[in-house]
């Protein structure tokens, strides 16, 4: 398809460029052109060259009937585990190995199998939801009727007639309406979730067409751009032929309809299909976005690897250890095991690679192949709990949370940095009037409730009365108020009735409607006044201003402009307004000549008739618009902290999580706020780094200072030591605004030698409790949480917003989160989870996250453990058997371990799980400091369950061997088989990781014993099973009688216990050691919930969070009551213990009561009820200071 050029119309005749951008689109270099009706244009105009477009059937499936199986199977292989099992199925089916291909093949299409049905499964419900939306009929217009049609049938082209209520079935450009005015109503809720109506235009030249018969004499071609996702976004004209001569008109998303709205109070329309199908925008959007791994799934395949070195080192030993014990020629070929002659001319080089590929089969168990299908059931299931959560569920909004990635569920126990919106995110996004200023004159209204000005109550100014010139520019204010909006009044609203509600008009100047282009406002006197409206300069994210341009009945033009301060502010050049720490929003105006208005009209139709990087030329002409205005006023507003904000970011700072501000509001406003919600603190010094300071100073010389200040005061330190110990030291507070953080990122040039800023900015950050990003772009939210990303330290990170402009920063983040707010659903649609507040991310994180952390750790250390212990016995035992590859387990034992024997317990832990329950989690944050920066999956930990596996592996190996020394194991005095020493070797195993399991298990349900017992049972039952019936397909059985020749000996069940206890003692002795000597903050709650005490302690905790009791009161005076009722004297648990935690063992107080400063330390708040008993002598002779 080639780039049009265009000689009519306007720009048109200039011609386009088509190597110019189009706007959202950067590699857009063409445009599409639509016959409407599928009409040619007139002879001699324009050549007809007929484009082909996709038809309207939308397809959200991924696969066919024809393609799922090697689609899906090429999906799924390209798994490195499900590859290299592929690779030793393959290999045991090519050479001949010591194990039966089943038992690397059978797991191995078990995975697939259920991966292939899951997938299969949403596929169809895909595939359903497909056919009922392409099968629904839609009405067009055909040689002047109106005919009916399935929608997958309907074309690029088409004119559509949409009755009230009815869903637009693809884009459309809105020709005409029942309306007179050529307007139409719609809801955009199933795209943005904005569920208020929303106005969109018809063509100019089109509105009058309200039949069928003269819809489809209209005689037109539109010229747009190619589809792109934005939904806000669209570029067009249209060319309306008039006795063969074009008339030109812009067409912008005033103008389409996107798919999936509806139509409201509109009794019908007539629109022309301009993107169908998958090219629709609601298609393109629901495009995947870029995926997200956690840090957990990062752990995984690190240690898949270390694991595949294992393996392969096991092979390479075996394999040299064969040749080496094959040298003497009695063991190379002994006289019952015959080579035949090819074997012999086999070169010795293709003999060792065989016997290396069957080593690595032999061995190649230890790679865990069904925990990946285990870890994507646990994340699948695991994230209905936070759907399901009741505390979730906000009435108001009759929301839930969302879960829209479950892979990222664990990542919500790692969060060490939120970055955070301000407006509708920590506040209401709910503004309340508060006052106004014009002209220097502060006004405040008598009576306000609710955040509105009550009927009658008047405005009244602070200071004096207004003289005759305020007077004036009171008026004038009042009116630009009125005039300068898009507001849609509801049509049931008569003018009557407004003027009814409004009583005798005291307000001031009220806005009525807008009708025939007119719009028509109330005056003080209840006179009507009618104002033509010319021009809508639209508002934008990067403006931060909108005007229009209307004409008075007097014939007087006035431009009425409002915005943010620091947008209205440069371009003013009269006037002045009083500031507070409110959210302003200033007015100013400005009058046109008719000169200067014709100049306004040609630059504004020039910008609106270019096909091609419209926006771009838009905002010039408004730059070139807006200029040389007198300031009237401005007016004050209040949004109020949403419940339970304040107390969130608080849990948060205790959590170990440093909370930022991002947002685009002034310092002022934003600081406020972050004082309310408890972010700064009254100690707290606030650090700047704004515009103001480097006007004053070089950003160089700023940098440099605030880095001495925060380095000098903590000596070294960073911040990280301290985070979330609020009072501990001096709390810094930084603010930085937009401008500023442009001059931080700016790359260093190579003649200058201030270095890169990055670097001294971040240590600035790590040094400071909270940081208040203000005046902020979008663009630049992103590239703060890019910028912490990128440091030193890689923390993860998790941006929450509610609105579009907080999109970018939301993808970003490691966790994405989005607030249901009033700025419709963008920010939920572009987020891994969605909320219906701030307050519950709260929960999201120190109850969900921790809970989701500790469960996926245990699964995945346990995994490989239980795989180590199984794998392991079976190289020892090549040591006993000349090398020579033969088995240890039993083929169905090989088969089975993996996907009955142990599977189903560990994804019950991995599910259920509450190692601490969920009330002292919510009440204590700082126990989300033992799970940080991926604690539990650490080398230590990971090497220290590879060794108990390893451990866990020689103990039963070499017990069941030097039993079976004793020959008479047997009552009748028969020695046992090699087969039966593996299965008592096996069945120890089942019941020591089961048992390992168990220990390990803290909160206990009845599915936890029916899952874990009847694991064991089912065990027990196949393998009476498998040896006590002789199976009719199987050529031999060597495992006939076998468990119940085993378990008919005495000595056997004695092993059995001796070696499960045996297996279990050190991890058990391990545990109580350290819980004992160096217990975590978690392994503390989780005696004293044994003993009862925690709630008492919480209680006290609780109270001493919220102002309750002092920070200098002894709580052990607290706990006598509760130190009275304790057993025993005590004494080893009031002595103090060094703790694993340390870093988060004992708090920093600095006191300045003393000549000279102190430092000491206090006992952290559950250590206390270790020393209840103590008296206060008692605490000043200890190893520590209470305070």
């Amino acid at each position: 398809m080639k780039a049009k050029r265009n000689r009519y119309g306007g720009c048109y005749r200039r011609g386009l460029e088509a190597a110019q951008v189009c706007v959202g689109e950067e590699n857009w270099v063409d445009s599409r052109t639509i016959y409407i009706g599928q009409k040619e244009p007139p002879p001699g105009t324009e050549a007809f060259i007929q484009q082909r477009f996709p038809d309207n059937r939308i397809v959200s499936s991924k696969y066919t009937f024809w393609n799922f199986i090697p689609k899906n199977m090429f999906e799924q292989f390209r798994r490195v585990a499900n590859f290299y099992f592929l690779i030793i199925f393959l290999v045991q089916l090519i050479i001949d190995t010591p194990t039966s291909p089943i038992t690397s093949g059978l797991p191995l299409f078990f995975v697939i199998t259920v991966t292939a049905i899951k997938q299969g499964y949403e596929d169809w419900l895909r595939h359903k939801a497909d056919n009922s939306v392409n099968q629904c009929p839609v009405h067009v217009v055909q040689h002047g009727k109106v005919v009916r049609k399935q929608s997958r049938k309907l074309r690029v082209g088409d004119v559509v007639f949409v009755k009230e209520n009815e869903t637009f079935p693809c884009d459309l450009i809105l020709l005409s309406t029942s309306r007179d005015e050529g307007i139409c109503y719609v809801t955009t809720a199933s795209l943005d979730g904005e569920s208020s109506h929303k106005t969109y235009f018809a063509v100019q030249d089109t509105k009058a067409y309200n039949t069928e018969q003269e819809v489809d004499s209209i005689h037109a071609t539109i010229e747009c751009e190619q589809p792109q996702p934005d939904l806000y976004k669209f570029v067009g004209r249209i060319n309306i032929y008039m006795d063969n001569e074009p008339v030109a008109r812009p067409l912008g998303s005033e103008n389409l309809l996107l798919r999936g709205a509806t139509l409201k109070n509109t009794e019908y329309i007539y629109a022309v299909a301009i993107y169908t199908g998958m090219e629709t925008k609601m298609a393109l959007n629901y495009q995947s976005k870029t995926q997200k791994r956690s840090a957990v799934e990062k752990s995984m395949n690190a240690y898949l690897v270390v694991y595949l070195f294992i393996l392969i080192s096991k092979a390479f030993v075996n394999t040299v250890l064969k040749y080496v014990w094959q040298a003497d020629p009695n063991r190379d070929e002994p006289w019952y095991n015959d080579r035949t002659e090819s074997e012999r001319q086999r070169h010795i080089v293709i003999r060792a690679f065989t016997d290396f590929l069957a080593f690595m089969v032999l061995f190649n168990y230890i790679i865990p192949v069904s925990m990946y299908v285990t870890v994507e059931m646990q994340k699948f299931l695991g994230s209905y709990f936070i759907m399901w959560d009741d505390e979730m569920f906000d009435e108001e909004l009759g929301e839930r949370a969302v879960v829209n990635t479950s892979d990222l569920n664990e990542e919500l126990g790692q969060v060490e940095y939120v970055f955070t919106d301000k407006t509708g995110t920590l506040t209401e996004n709910n503004m309340e009037f508060i006052e106004c200023c014009v002209d220097g004159h502060v006004y405040v209204p008598h009576v306000i409730l609710n955040g509105q000005v009550m009927p009658g109550a008047g405005m009244d100014m602070i200071d004096t009365s207004p003289g005759p010139e305020a007077r004036e520019h009171e008026e004038l204010f009042f009116r630009a108020l009125c005039l300068c909006h898009t507001v849609q009044v509801k049509e049931e609203e008569t003018v009557d009735g407004i003027k009814h509600g409004i009583h005798q008009g005291k307000l001031g100047f009220t806005y009525l409607r807008l009708k025939d282009s007119h719009m028509e406002i109330l005056n003080r006197e209840d006179e009507i006044e009618r104002f033509e409206l010319l021009e809508v300069l639209t508002f934008d994210s990067v403006r931060r201003r909108m005007s229009v341009i209307v004409r008075s009945s007097s014939g007087q033009l006035y431009l009425f402009c409002k915005g943010a301060d620091s947008s209205i502010f440069p371009r003013v050049i009269s006037g002045k307004v009083e500031q507070e720490g409110l959210r302003t929003l200033c007015v100013a105006y400005r009058l046109l000549s008719p000169e200067q208005y014709q100049e306004v009209c040609h630059l504004l139709s020039g910008a609106k008739l270019a096909l091609q990087d419209r926006d771009r030329r838009l905002a010039e002409a408004y730059d070139l618009i807006e200029k040389d205005l007198i300031l009237l006023g401005a007016t004050a507003v209040e949004d109020r902290l949403q419940e339970k904000a304040a107390d969130t970011i608080e849990s948060l700072h205790k959590a170990g999580m440093k909370v930022w501000v991002l947002t685009g509001d002034k310092m002022e406003t934003a600081a406020a706020t972050c004082y309310a919600s408890k972010l700064f603190h009254r100690n707290t010094q606030i650090l700047e780094l704004t515009t103001k300071r480097t006007e004053e100073q070089s950003l160089h010389d700023v940098l440099f200072d605030l880095s001495r200040t925060v380095l000098r005061q903590h000596g070294g330190m960073t911040r990280d030591t301290f985070s979330g110990l609020s009072g501990d030291c001096t709390d810094y507070g930084l603010i930085i605004d937009g401008a500023t953080l442009s001059a931080v990122m700016r790359p260093p040039q190579e003649d200058s030698n201030s270095g890169n800023y990055k670097e001294i900015f971040l240590e600035i950050c790590r040094n400071c409790s909270a940081v208040l990003c203000c005046r902020m772009a979008p663009l630049q939210k992103a590239q703060i949480v890019k910028l912490i990303k990128a440091s030193k330290e890689h923390p993860i990170t998790l941006a929450i917003g509610d609105g579009a402009n907080d999109v970018s920063m939301i993808l970003e983040a490691h966790v994405g989160v989005g607030i249901m707010g009033k700025e419709g659903r963008q920010a939920v649609r572009n987020s891994d989870y969605a909320i219906p507040k701030f307050k519950h991310l709260k929960k999201m994180l120190l109850v969900h996250g921790h809970y989701y952390y500790i469960r996926i750790s245990e699964l995945v250390q346990y995994f490989f453990y239980k795989n180590v212990c199984f794998i392991f016995p079976q190289f020892l035992y090549q040591f006993f058997c000349g090398f020579s590859q033969q088995p240890l387990y039993d083929t169905a034992y090989l088969t089975l371990y993996n996907i009955s024997f142990t599977s189903l317990p560990i994804l019950l832990y991995s599910l259920i799980e509450q190692h601490i329950n969920m009330d002292i989690l919510k009440k204590d944050p700082s126990l989300y400091r033992d799970i940080a920066k991926n604690s539990l999956l650490r080398w230590p930990i990971f090497i220290y369950w590879t060794i108990l596996g390893v451990y866990d592996a020689i103990v039963m190996f070499f017990g069941a061997y030097f039993l079976f020394d004793n020959t008479t194991f047997t009552s009748n005095g028969q020695m046992f088989g090699n087969w039966t020493f593996g299965t008592l070797v096996f069945t120890v195993l089942v019941f020591t990781v089961t048992f390992k399991l168990a220990l390990d298990t803290h909160y206990w349900t009845w599915i936890n014993h029916f899952v874990i017992w009847g694991s064991l049972i089912f065990f027990v039952v196949f393998s009476l099973l498998w040896g006590g019936i002789i199976w009719p397909f199987l050529n031999y059985q060597r495992m006939y009688y076998v468990f119940m020749q085993m378990l008919s000996s005495g000595p056997a069940w004695l092993s059995i216990i001796l070696l499960i206890t045996a297996g279990l003692l050190p991890d058990v002795l391990k545990k109580v050691i350290w819980r004992a000597l160096w217990p975590t903050t978690t392994e503390r709650i989780q005696m004293y919930a044994g003993f009862g005490y925690v709630p008492t302690l919480l209680d006290n905790a609780d109270k001493l969070y919220k102002g309750h009791l002092s920070e200098f009161t002894p709580l052990a005076s607290l706990q006598s009551k509760a130190g009275s009722q304790r057993r025993g004297s005590g004494g080893q648990r009031n002595a103090p213990n060094p703790r694993r935690s340390e870093p988060f063992s004992k708090k920093t107080m600095f006191t300045r009561w003393q000549r000279t400063p102190d430092y000491c330390t206090f006992t952290p708040l559950l250590r206390f009820a270790d020393g209840a008993r103590n008296s206060r002598q008692g605490y000043a002779q200890g190893g520590q200071t209470s305070v």
